[in-house]
């Protein structure tokens, strides 16, 4: 009787026991009971996790994540044209290497011009056709740039910025604001020294101007709309105001470009004096369309505008009147000198055209180098050939075509 009591304490503590292991395998911890003949349920010992898997045989190992067709793709392109990219790089050098040695000179001194002149020279025929000169650069230059691969495997971001959705831009401005942080706390410490900035610690952009909106998106590779140009250009002003921004030259620089030098074949004008001694100048040849006439600019003026013995209301729209009067604007010289053109044929779009140019052209006799270079940037010194396409013999107009009738 005894012993039967015994035996069935024993299966009782194992129907226990095998409860209680069932629960334990919910826990993080996945520590188990060992299970045997001799242990109850008090005196159990802890076993480790491989231990219990191998006991009761759930051992599974974690399923991988499967990736997306289009995340596949995704991450297939980016390594391919990264691939790509580096192969071209490395035949663009040895093609280098062998362009210099043809030609006799140092491989490691053969520049990107020197290849441009060993092109010329080889191939003749290039120097009058350009087309028919084959091309030979930087493959970053000659194939679009695109963005490497901005997530991994997972799914997740490589930038910090990524949720913006104009990472490098924000991340750009960012870098702008440490930047002035920087600076103020360079200021600071001058300060303390009793040191007050002075205009060489201030950078000269004079010669350069900011990256157009156009480029700006070429270099982050993402589209910007205007208000965001603004906050850029907004930040980076404030960086150039600060009294020691030529602390922060190599960061500011890599924004802005060089401004192209005036072209030698624009001859100024020189002054002349009247019998008053008001220095004028006057632009002749001025075209456009079918209108042509010539514009006189006197210096010492009140802004007085005289078309034909008229004054600007020869013009009866506004905006032929504000096409006149824009290179004025522009140049901040509308109350500084008086105009008199002389204009013919056309009509007022071509007349107005024809002052416009005239204006222009004649204000650089009264303006320095960095206005003159300006008025260049904003296209007021180029002609503006464009003139009315004639009609064709057998058509109706210049392009029209008479309505064809079956019947």
């Amino acid at each position: 009787m005894k012993m039967a009591l015994s035996s069935a304490r024993v299966i009782l503590g194992r129907h226990a026991l095998h409860r209680n292991v069932m629960k334990t395998f919910d826990n993080s911890q996945r520590n188990v009971l060992c299970l045997s003949s001799n242990y109850s349920t008090v005196n159990a010992p802890l076993i480790n996790n491989v231990q219990a898997d191998n006991i009761f045989g759930t051992s599974e190992e974690a399923p991988k994540k499967k990736l997306s067709k289009a995340m596949k793709a995704y991450l297939e392109r980016a390594k391919e044209y990264d691939e790509f990219i580096q192969r071209e790089k490395k035949e663009y050098q040895i093609g280098k290497r062998h362009l210099a040695n043809m030609m006799g000179i140092n491989p490691e001194e053969f520049t990107q011009e020197d290849v441009k002149k060993s092109i010329e020279y080889l191939f003749p025929s290039g120097l009058f056709d350009p087309k028919a000169r084959p091309i030979m650069e930087e493959p970053s230059k000659i194939y679009p740039p695109r963005k490497e691969a901005e997530f991994d495997e997972s799914g997740r971001p490589f930038h910090s910025f990524f949720y913006t959705l104009r990472p490098n831009l924000y991340e750009c401005l960012y870098n702008m604001i440490e930047e002035l942080e920087k600076l103020n706390k360079l200021e600071d410490e001058e300060l303390r020294k009793g040191l007050l900035p002075n205009a060489a610690n201030k950078i000269n952009v004079n010669t350069s101007s900011w990256l157009s909106q156009t480029d700006l998106q070429n270099l982050f590779l993402e589209d910007i709309i205007e208000k965001e140009y603004e906050n850029f250009i907004n930040a980076g002003e404030r960086l150039i105001n600060h009294p020691y921004s030529e602390n922060a030259r190599e960061f500011i620089m890599k924004y802005r470009v060089t401004k192209t030098a005036q072209s030698g074949g624009l001859i100024i004008l020189p002054l002349e004096y009247d019998n008053q001694g008001r220095p004028f100048v006057i632009a002749k040849d001025s075209i456009r369309k079918t209108s042509e006439g010539e514009v006189k600019l006197l210096g010492n003026g009140s802004g007085k505008i005289t078309i034909n013995g008229k004054d600007i209301t020869y013009f009866k729209r506004i905006q032929h009147r504000e096409q006149i009067i824009f290179p004025l604007i522009f140049t901040g010289m509308q109350d500084k000198v008086d105009v008199e053109a002389t204009v013919r044929n056309g009509g007022p779009t071509g007349q107005a055209g024809v002052i416009r140019w005239g204006i222009s052209w004649a204000l650089r006799s009264f303006l320095d180098s960095e206005s003159i270079e300006k008025m260049r940037l904003a296209g007021l010194l180029s002609r503006d050939r464009r003139s009315r396409e004639r009609k064709k013999p057998g058509q109706e107009g210049a392009r029209r075509k008479f309505t064809w009738k079956k019947r």
